[in-house]
């Protein structure tokens, strides 16, 4: 398989969802400003929607957007349990945590990578949004629980610390939400997350050892 990503965009959790499987794969850079990969081709004759993730799992078969390919991903091998079985309760709430974390927590940073600069009063109303999706996740971590549907971690859990995670690329502090804070923590020591990260050149080596 092959892997078009972006470093610390929401392409790390396919990244890191490919490496909890041990699924062989290649990973190419991409510009999506410019619509280019980093030797220069074309990207969006890879994915004329120009964004990342793509994953090509065989020639000429190209997955677009992040719950669709963790979800395949997970199916490929069911016995790593990093999605409920498909027709289950369990797999409607691991979907309901994928398009929350899309549509809701992951479009409410949009405005700091919009690239340009906030105007007067739009800083306040941005932040004001996203601590409220944040508070969604502190609501549904209230029980204590390690993970998003519990006591294991999922492909859930894998977009959800990416996205959490870009608060501190914009300096939005997690003080409020101990819950969620500690959630993020927690998955930043996996090993394979912190792998992930270093892989993509945003946590030096030594500092994941």
């Amino acid at each position: 398989m092959l892997l078009y990503f972006k470093p610390g965009a929401c392409s790390l959790s396919i990244r890191i969802v490919l490496m909890e499987l041990d699924l062989p794969f290649e990973s190419v850079e991409v510009d999506t400003k410019a619509g280019k990969t980093i030797n220069g081709g074309d990207y969006r004759t890879i994915n004329p929607k120009s964004y990342v993730p793509a994953l090509q799992i065989e020639p000429g078969i190209v997955l677009t957007e992040n719950p669709a390919i963790l979800q395949y991903l997970a199916d490929l091998r069911p016995q790593a349990g990093l999605a409920p079985a498909a027709g289950t309760l369990d797999r409607v709430r691991l979907q309901e945590w994928l398009n929350f974390t899309s549509s809701e927590l992951h479009k409410a940073f949009g405005p700091w990578f919009s690239g340009r600069t906030f105007a007067e009063g739009e800083q306040t109303r941005a932040e004001t949004n996203l601590a409220r999706r944040i508070d969604d996740v502190e609501r549904g971590l209230s029980d204590g629980r390690p993970f998003v549907l519990g006591q294991t971690f999922t492909v859930a859990d894998a977009y959800l610390f990416v996205v959490l995670n870009w608060t501190g690329f914009i300096g939005f502090g997690l003080a409020r939400w101990p819950k969620t804070a500690a959630y993020v923590a927690r998955v930043a020591q996996r090993p394979v997350a912190r792998a992930a990260l270093v892989a993509e050149g945003l946590l030096q080596q030594e500092a994941a050892q």
